[in-house]
């Protein structure tokens, strides 16, 4: 495949990666899904049904897991231990399925990440073989330390989670991905098409969303505006934009063998 995202040894046709919570109800959360495109769909172990629960419907019966690649994470959990116990159960529901999204909170208002948990939760997952995909602060040391830790990608916030703010600081966001040895996806923040076009003009690997689809008022056209941004995206920023020209005009048309020449 052309330009595809490599997570964990295994190649991606989308870049876009979505959650299943907060639809009205399973059939919706496939048919946003469908027309998102992706291929990952992330699933909160605490909060949705994929097997704990045999007399409930189940997350699996409506996107198979023969078609998506289940990401498990850990929503909801404030520790390190917290983190990993899920996980272990994640592991065991999905039949040994090692690839993992990772996220400790700090608090339950602003759902920022406690990033000292998240190192400890990280260092043990990934000795446990684990392949983690790790929900992070925008600080580039901390990203780096993740990397090193040996995670698969570092995911850092493009603002809280759920606000719809869009990516609040760019700058510590290209820093990050100019020094990443790991795939770099935005993680939170993003409300509307526009903020998943610029994550990936400023050379994100991915984007992965839950609120901003499923909060939409339509959340199927919204998943389908999704998928067009992350590819548009993608696709100026491998075309490579034209430079900034600060206080200067330049014609967009060519000047030489003008009708009627000066």
């Amino acid at each position: 495949m052309e330009d595809a995202l490599t997570l964990a040894g295994k190649a991606y046709r989308s870049r876009l990666l979505v959650g299943t919570g907060k639809y009205k109800d399973f059939d919706e959360t496939r048919r946003a899904v469908e027309a998102s495109g992706a291929e990952i769909v992330t699933v909160a172990i605490r909060r949705t049904n994929i097997g704990q629960d045999p007399g409930q419907p189940s997350l699996l019966d409506a996107l198979p897991p023969s078609r998506y690649t289940y990401l498990p994470n850990t929503a909801g959990c404030y520790s390190a231990a917290e983190a990993i116990r899920t996980l272990r159960l994640a592991r065991e529901l999905l039949d040994g399925h090692s690839l993992v999204k990772l996220e400790v909170l700090g608090d339950p208002e602003t759902l920022f990440p406690n990033m000292p948990e998240t190192l400890k939760a990280a260092e043990t997952l990934v000795k446990e073989g684990f392949q983690v995909m790790v929900y992070c602060s925008d600080d580039p040391i901390q990203a780096r330390m993740l990397a090193d830790l040996g995670c698969v990608a570092v995911m850092p916030l493009a603002s809280l989670i759920g606000s719809g703010m869009g990516i609040l600081n760019p700058w510590n966001l290209a820093l990050i991905i100019e020094k990443a040895a790991v795939p770099v996806l935005v993680d939170a923040g993003v409300g509307t098409a526009s903020d998943a076009a610029v994550a990936m003009e400023l050379g994100c690997d991915g984007v992965l969303m839950n609120t901003a689809i499923a909060g939409a008022q339509d959340p199927v056209r919204m998943a389908g505006a999704m998928r067009k941004a992350v590819e548009a995206g993608r696709e100026a920023f491998r075309a490579g934009r034209m430079p900034r020209k600060f206080y200067a005009a330049s014609p967009s048309s060519p000047t030489a063998g003008l009708i009627g020449g000066r």
